[in-house]
């Protein structure tokens, strides 16, 4: 069971407000509600909470700007936004200013709710633990600022990137299977290389190395739907989850990835041209390649191999039918 939180909920929408007060209490939160990011921000300045969650649309103040006005405050104050599908592009804007996670409306299933909330909650107490037993054994301030940089990597998310992690993938990936099988449901796994990443960091500088990270990351994020989960898996490989989709679709849109990155003119630091890159990727599915999360990782590992040795800038699929 995780620990009790101090949650402000901010929604003009009183249902929306009673939902998530009602799943945060149900998970033992201490929640208090507030109707407008003026009414929020006034109840903040008063007594600051560890995690806010805020909606993005709002009659006057925005989740925008209620945001930037709680980092300008705290940095350290932990805010989730909520999104609809249509105007998913403003929870990306969050991110970048600093949100750690987004919510989208309608609710599909309240354990989601729950699940972000938690993941929220265990960033919290781990950089407050974190930052007791440092300030109980550092005094060194060189030593402290050094050690509060590793507390980053508590955090669900890739630093060069933003996309998510391989600890938050491997979690989603668990519940994705697990949800699967309760609802009879599929979905693709997708894992991306980038060719001869090594020969292109080695030529033209890391620097460089990060820039071509950095666009493939948005490249994917542009590419594939708001429900899609992208991480950084690590070094120059990445990984995506498609969520209710069969493996010809999987296939067919790990093509259209392969087609965007090779047809992209990737430029470096300075804004010169890097040529062109290109990526292999492997494709497999659940449930017709494997029965669990380590099944799909594998199957899907192999048959990135498979289009590396096939000779790159290509997909290939587990071959139908288990290993």
């Amino acid at each position: 069971m995780g620990m009790t939180m101090r949650i402000l909920v901010v929604d003009d929408d009183e249902s929306l407000r009673g939902i998530l007060a009602m799943v945060l209490g149900d998970d033992g939160h201490l929640v208090t509600t507030a109707e407008s990011g003026e009414e929020a921000l006034e109840l903040y300045l008063a007594d600051p909470f560890p995690l806010v969650i805020t909606d993005i649309r709002m009659g006057g103040m925005s989740g925008i700007e209620l945001l930037q006005r709680l980092k300008e405050t705290n940095p350290e104050t932990e805010v989730i936004v909520i999104t609809s599908y249509a105007s998913v592009d403003t929870a990306v804007t969050a991110l970048r200013l600093g949100a750690y996670d987004y919510l989208v409306k309608p609710f599909e299933e309240l354990e989601f709710i729950s699940n972000v909330v938690a993941r929220a909650v265990e960033k919290i107490r781990l950089v407050h633990d974190n930052r007791r037993m440092l300030d109980n054994l550092v005094r060194n301030r060189s030593e402290l600022e050094q050690m509060n940089r590793t507390l980053q990597d508590l955090a669900v998310r890739d630093g060069l990137t933003g996309l998510y992690n391989r600890r938050y993938f491997r979690e989603t990936i668990a519940m994705e299977v697990n949800r699967c099988r309760r609802h009879k449901g599929s979905f693709s796994l997708a894992f991306l290389d980038v060719d001869h990443f090594k020969i292109f960091n080695d030529s033209q500088g890391h620097p460089e190395g990060d820039m071509v990270l950095k666009t493939l990351a948005e490249l994917l994020t542009e590419r594939l739907r708001k429900t899609d989960v992208i991480a950084r898996y690590g070094g120059e490989e990445f990984v995506f989850l498609l969520p209710e989709t069969h493996k010809a679709n999987g296939v067919y849109c790990a093509e259209t990835v392969c087609r965007l990155i090779a047809g992209h003119d990737f430029t470096g630091t300075n804004g010169q041209s890097l040529g062109q890159v290109t990526v292999s990727i492997g494709v497999a599915a659940y449930p017709d390649d494997g029965a669990d999360a380590e099944d799909i990782v594998r199957r899907a590992d192999e048959a990135l191999y498979a289009a590396k040795t096939g000779g790159r800038n290509r997909v290939s699929a587990a071959p139908d039918g288990g290993a």
